[in-house]
């Protein structure tokens, strides 16, 4: 047996046997006092998503705190929080120092006391993210309904994995005796082990299949978008004037089409859609080349869609603008849309079915991703989507595992990556001071941010 499958397997009989020597020794004389130590604190998060100070269980009891890195667990998400008492030692450079001292990407959650705070490495969620879903928990109550109102809205946006140090335990030095022992309850944690894993695929795959669910509506309405557009377009091969290069354009078309319905019917999880909604921007341009051979026109520069809803075809120029709230970017538009951004009205933005309702598909979920990517490509989406709740999504932490790589450049490493003392300290600047929990975030918006 290798190394590492013995750790897990131990692991999970030795936890539970700490954790009830830990409640034991609770309350032995000094088991309250505070560890006044950022290592410990950080070598805790290394074994564990929840850390608990010693003198801070009266803050959040062991079997609450069991129950929160369950469920980080169980979601597989590299969610970090710790408990501290109010008195424990916090200065300017707490969160760099927390964060070199754990190594690893990802969002860390900190309750001192009675008040609460949140940072994370911006590939994982960006600072607006985490400033709104910090706001959006102020007012939760009692330290168990505060954080687990905060790992609920954080597990609903963050991709990527866990770390792996959660799964593997202590050192790699198992007495053989001990493994006599207790073997059979080895068999026994090994059969609980495989159970949960099995668990959590199948959490996984429902979850894909929702996703993609949500995608099929989208991308049905593209494809018959795209079929009325061939009607309309009313192309006889044999009609007169009609040469070789139309005639190619027009089956270049068609067989997109054709494509486009047996992938959707084909695919299985969302990174497939992206495959879709390539074959119809391709045969939109083969209709765009054909208008313009029936026309009498110059080809078409081959440039992507309109940005604002890939239906309304190529893109003719690049614009200007900027959204509510947010930052100018230049966009691909359609010529309807530039002639709206010049007259100063606001474009027909594409909008999907959210639980919030109808929303621009930039504000929807991350399944959208692949939907978008198939139709921009990689190259020019990081632009597009620069501070979208979309475009921080797929920027967050493992996005590719969950749907798909190949979107671009949006860098940063991923949730779970054991980085050390590398990563941008922007990411963690500011100490507890006097506003720790306390300062303007912005509202509690949709997580990830506006623009």
């Amino acid at each position: 047996m290798k190394a590492a499958p013995v750790r897990t397997l131990v692991r999970l009989l030795i936890v539970p046997i700490a954790a009830a020597l830990a409640a034991l020794l609770a309350g032995a004389p000094g088991a309250h006092a505070a560890t006044d130590d950022l290592s410990a604190v950080a070598a805790g998060l290394r074994e564990n998503p929840v850390y608990v100070d010693p003198g801070a269980r009266d803050i959040l009891s062991p079997s609450d705190a069991e129950a929160l890195a369950d469920k980080i667990e169980d979601a597989d998400k590299p969610v970090f929080v710790a408990v501290l008492p109010a008195g424990f030692p916090t200065g300017d450079q707490f969160w760099r120092e927390l964060r070199t001292e754990t190594g690893i990407t990802g969002l860390y959650g900190v309750r001192l006391g009675d008040r609460f705070d949140a940072r994370a490495d911006s590939s994982v969620l960006s600072n607006q993210g985490v400033q709104n879903l910090v706001a959006s928990v102020q007012d939760a109550g009692d330290a168990k309904a505060q954080l687990n109102d905060f790992v609920d809205g954080a597990l609903r946006n963050l991709g990527g994995s866990a770390p792996g140090s959660w799964g593997e335990g202590g050192g790699t030095d198992v007495p053989v005796g001990g493994l006599i022992t207790t073997g059979a309850l080895l068999a026994a944690g090994g059969a609980g082990a495989y159970a949960m894993v099995r668990r959590n695929r199948r959490r996984h795959e429902e979850e894909q299949r929702a996703a993609l669910e949500k995608l099929r509506v989208v991308v049905d309405e593209d494809i018959t978008a795209f079929g009325e557009e061939l009607d309309r377009l009313d192309f006889h091969p044999g009609e007169p004037g009609a040469d070789d290069a139309m005639r190619t354009d027009y089956e270049h078309a068609l067989d997109a089409y054709e494509q486009a319905k047996q992938l959707m019917e084909q695919a299985r999880k969302p990174e497939d859609v992206r495959a879709v909604t390539q074959a119809v921007e391709d045969g939109r341009f083969a209709l765009a080349c054909l208008a313009a051979r029936r026309a009498g026109r110059e080809l078409p520069e081959r440039r992507p869609p309109c940005f604002f809803d890939p239906r309304h075809g190529p893109s003719v120029a690049d614009a200007r603008w900027t959204p509510p709230g947010g930052i100018e970017r230049e966009v691909p538009v359609c010529e309807a849309d530039r002639v709206r951004l010049a007259e100063g009205r606001d474009p027909a933005v594409r909008e999907v079915e959210t639980e919030y309702g109808r929303r621009p598909y930039w504000e929807a979920g991350p399944a959208y991703g692949p939907w978008v990517g198939g139709y921009f490509g990689g190259g020019i989406l990081p632009g597009l989507l620069i501070g979208t709740m979309l475009g921080n999504m797929m920027a967050g932490s493992a996005y590719a595992s969950d749907y798909g790589a190949g979107y671009g450049d949006f860098g940063g490493y991923e949730g779970g990556d054991v980085s050390g003392a590398d990563f941008d300290g922007g990411d963690f600047g500011g100490g507890f001071g006097g506003g720790f929990g306390g300062g303007d975030f912005g509202g509690g918006g949709d997580f990830g941010g506006g623009f």
